[in-house]
């Protein structure tokens, strides 16, 4: 039976997506130790054999290909979040501009336990991209991603250094920056280390960004998850299903051709490599993220498969807060504000502290995301007593806040009260429209919804 966005605007395959992205983004951080290359350096043969064996695969499957899916997936829930607020007549752009701005500061929190690795700083600079295309054609939307994919500057410095063999890329003093990253990371001085990361470390992140190809790939994303969001291609039918297929074999095709040339390019100068082969560098990686995408996907639609991921749907409901607590116990473990165990994880036991994390984070999310009931007062209920069912712990600790907030106010409705009937100096004129105000406010239940008859002195002090 074919989903429509109309019926089911929370795609589970999505979901499971993101959180698979999510996964391997963590698996892969921890093989990094976090950007801090500190391993053993006595390990024997066999474990060492394993280490290159572990770190091969893990990289070839994830490095670069994660971020991606995450990336696209960022843009295609734009758009839902777009469509939603269009079916209600409003522009979802001035809002989304103001997530982006809230995204600042989780990108500041993630960034100062990460250091020069957040990617969430790129997100909300490369985000302004989807606020300036949401009210584009789908033509324009899809040339736009393809001609940002292509990499055009990196290109240009390539073509510059064919005419003038003098050309130079300009020196960003990446390298520069994260050797002082490692240097104050080593110190373990709490202080030094949580402001060097949201000040150094950022701009290196960005700065790496900007040579690696990232910046215009990331925009690229978050156009094509756009577009994809449009065209429902993340809807299960069989034409979509059909375009999947087609993706696979078009990428898998692509992708042995795409790396080879590649490691061929990589041979060459400096230059060329950091021009023509970050571009096909990029392309490689693209086309490995799509197989990824794709099988998963098709993979999703056989119930074994779903069945066995089905974890995956509650990591990726809850990524942002997955993405930030996995960078936190990350520095704990590896870091010498930490554990500082780096020096005596190689990349097999990192690995294994990985999916220990993962695991964690997943019991988390079950157990936030669990479902039970609880009445929460909505005085739009449907039952005729203004009630609703929520199902869910995060809404219970919503509810908890509510309630909280609610016995505050009402706290102080109680100390305005016996103000306006208990000072005899008060002004008549001001008692009453205090008392106007206060006992006919609409967001109090009818408990509270005292007449003046009911309120006295005696009454007030027993609240």
């Amino acid at each position: 039976m074919t989903q429509t966005l109309n019926k089911n605007p929370r795609i589970e395959v999505v979901d499971a997506l993101r959180g698979f992205a999510v996964m391997a983004i963590l698996l892969v951080h921890n093989l990094e130790h976090f950007i801090f290359p500190v391993y053993p350096t006595d390990s024997p043969s066999w474990l060492n054999a394993l280490d290159q064996g572990v770190f091969n695969s893990v990289f070839t499957l994830f490095a670069g290909k994660a971020y991606a899916i995450f990336a696209l997936l960022f843009g295609f829930t734009f758009y839902i979040q777009m469509n939603n607020q269009k079916k209600q007549g409003k522009d979802f752009g001035y809002r989304f501009l103001w997530r982006l701005v809230l995204l600042v500061g989780f990108a500041t929190l993630n960034a100062a336990f990460f250091p020069a690795g957040d990617v969430l700083q790129l997100f909300v600079v490369i985000g302004l991209v989807l606020f300036v295309a949401r009210n584009w054609s789908d033509k324009a939307v899809i040339i736009t991603a393809i001609i940002f994919l292509l990499q055009p500057v990196e290109w240009y410095h390539y073509i510059a250094s064919l005419v003038n063999p003098a050309h130079q890329l300009p020196d960003l003093k990446v390298g520069t920056m994260y050797a002082e990253v490692a240097e104050y990371t080593k110190t373990g001085n709490w202080g030094e280390f949580l402001m060097g990361n949201i000040t150094l470390g950022q701009k290196a992140s960005l700065l790496w960004a900007v040579n690696a190809g990232r910046f215009f790939q990331t925009a690229g994303l978050f156009l094509l998850g756009f577009y994809i969001g449009r065209k429902q291609l993340f809807v299960s039918s069989e034409k979509n299903l059909r375009f999947w297929t087609k993706t696979l074999i078009v990428a898998a095709i692509a992708f042995a051709p795409l790396y080879t040339l590649k490691e061929l390019i990589m041979q060459n100068d400096a230059i060329v490599q950091q021009s023509a082969g970050t571009v096909f560098d990029m392309w490689q990686k693209l086309a490995f993220t799509l197989v990824l995408v794709a099988s998963f996907i098709l993979l999703y639609q056989n119930k074994k498969f779903s069945n066995a991921v089905g974890s995956l749907r509650f990591y990726g409901k809850m990524s942002l807060t997955n993405y930030i607590t996995q960078s936190i116990i990350g520095a704990l473990i590896y870091f010498p504000i930490g554990l500082y165990l780096a020096p005596y994880c190689g990349y097999t036991v990192s690995l294994l502290i990985g999916f220990a994390t993962f695991l964690l984070q997943v019991k988390f999310c079950k157990w936030w995301l669990s479902g039970y009931s609880k009445a929460l007062w909505n005085a739009s209920g449907t039952d005729g007593r203004g009630w609703e069912r929520i199902s869910n712990r995060s809404d219970r600790f919503c509810l908890s806040l509510h309630k909280t907030f609610q016995s505050i106010f009402l706290f102080y409705r109680r100390k305005m009260l016996y103000f306006c009937i208990g000072k005899t100096k008060t002004k008549p004129l001001k008692r009453e429209k205090l008392w106007n105000r206060l006992s006919t406010h609409n967001s109090l239940n009818s408990k509270f919804r005292l007449s003046r008859t009911e309120v006295s002195r005696q009454y007030l002090t027993k609240m």
